[in-house]
């Protein structure tokens, strides 16, 4: 987020805006909850991922909150895992990749391998990130996400709740129909903290070496995966094609 265009919460009609999209996304949390037993939060530590750590929290919904350390965060990121610990007096789960998929992978591809095609960064996800959310995920019930529908090309059809296939299990994304001027309001008034990297213009953030800041005008996005084509731009966590998103009973008006 650039801090010249941090949404001003001066503006009654905004702030009631996410206000009550707050209140809908803890009823939809709390329904979960209650409906797909157990439930996991997979939280990468960015802002729309610390609204919902200041919900799950605050609110004392019986979802479980974990984290992925891949072994390549920026080291702002570990400094918010510590703050966000601190500040809500809770400890976040931390999972880490196996050591032998990491080592198979610098072997075959090289320490930085992933700069040299989609196939070689897509293995380096596999290995840091979705091989450890596959083992946290499974036996769960259901699993929440802080994706919203417009932070990139690939995330257009994103629904609040469906059948993720890979997983074979619910995921639910609360914050689907949120901006990111909204993100930011809530992020404000709820004086949560959130990683310092967005103050110098990285409005996503994942591993170090696979995440620079976005200049003016360019997509949110941007800034993840730089080199390659906005369509090639998940690490294999968020499967999104129309035909694995099966909508479940609608848990958000239950």
């Amino acid at each position: 987020m650039i801090r010249e265009s941090l949404p001003d919460l001066a503006d009654p009609e905004l702030v009631d805006c996410v206000a009550e999209k707050a209140a809908r996304a803890a009823t939809l949390l709390r329904n979960i909850a209650r409906d797909y037993s157990p439930v996991v939060f997979a939280n990468s530590l960015g802002a729309e991922d610390m609204v919902l750590t200041d919900l799950i929290w605050r609110e004392e919904i019986n979802i479980a909150i974990f984290s992925l350390d891949t072994g390549r965060l920026p080291i702002e990121t570990y400094e918010l895992m510590h703050q966000a610990e601190q500040h809500y007096g809770r400890k976040l789960e931390i999972y880490f990749p196996r050591h032998e998929a990491v080592e198979a992978y610098s072997r075959t591809h090289g320490s930085h391998g992933f700069y040299d095609s989609v196939e070689a960064r897509k293995a380096c996800c596999q290995a840091r990130k979705v091989e450890p959310l596959q083992r946290t995920l499974a036996g769960k019930g259901a699993w929440v996400t802080g994706l919203r529908a417009t932070q990139s090309a690939t995330r257009g059809k994103l629904k609040v709740i469906s059948h993720d296939a890979a997983n074979n299990l619910i995921k639910a994304s609360p914050l689907t129909d949120w901006s990111e001027a909204e993100v930011w309001v809530y992020l404000r008034a709820n004086q949560v903290p959130y990683n310092r990297l967005h103050d110098r213009n990285y409005p996503s953030i994942g591993c170090a070496p696979c995440t620079r800041a976005v200049g003016p005008g360019e997509d949110v996005r941007a800034g993840r995966w730089w080199w390659e084509t906005p369509e090639t731009k998940e690490c294999g966590l968020h499967l999104v094609d129309g035909r694995l998103q099966r909508t479940f009973k609608q848990v958000a008006e239950a």
